[in-house]
């Protein structure tokens, strides 16, 4: 696998307030520089940026995936295995409501992942999975 650089989102949200405690105090992601109308955080590794906006249409299309009805757009993370069950647990704790609860697909197969969706508090649509071989991340 090449060497990964850290990406930049930036998404919008609602209510910065709002959006501000669920991804500090539910997903536990460390702030970084903010102001009145944005916030950065640390998203493993990554910049993720929230940018508040009021006039945004928060449309919601779905993809099937996997006989699951996926959300799109969506983003999110590849997470080390043991790390997304550490995770996965966490989120379950704060009683996140799942879209697609964790699960194992691919099993035994060529490209076996964990995944899970959930939306934060404005309707944008996350996506964590995890491969138990990394190397297998394009593989067909």
């Amino acid at each position: 696998m090449k060497h990964l650089t850290p990406f930049h989102l930036a998404v919008p949200v609602k209510n910065l307030a709002e959006s501000r405690a669920f991804y500090t105090k539910v997903l536990n992601f460390e702030e970084g520089r903010s102001s009145s109308h944005w916030v950065d955080y640390d998203f493993f590794g990554h910049q993720f940026v929230i940018h508040e906006s009021s006039d945004y249409h928060f449309d919601e299309a779905y993809g099937e995936v996997d006989a699951h009805q996926v959300p799109v757009p969506h983003f999110g993370v590849v997470l080390p295995w043991d790390i997304f069950d550490r995770f996965a647990e966490h989120l379950k704790k704060k009683e996140i409501q799942f879209i697609i609860k964790p699960y194992t697909r691919f099993k035994g197969k060529p490209g076996e992942q964990k995944t899970m969706f959930f939306k934060d508090p404005s309707g944008n649509a996350l996506e964590f999975k995890s491969f138990r071989n990394m190397n297998q991340l394009f593989e067909k």
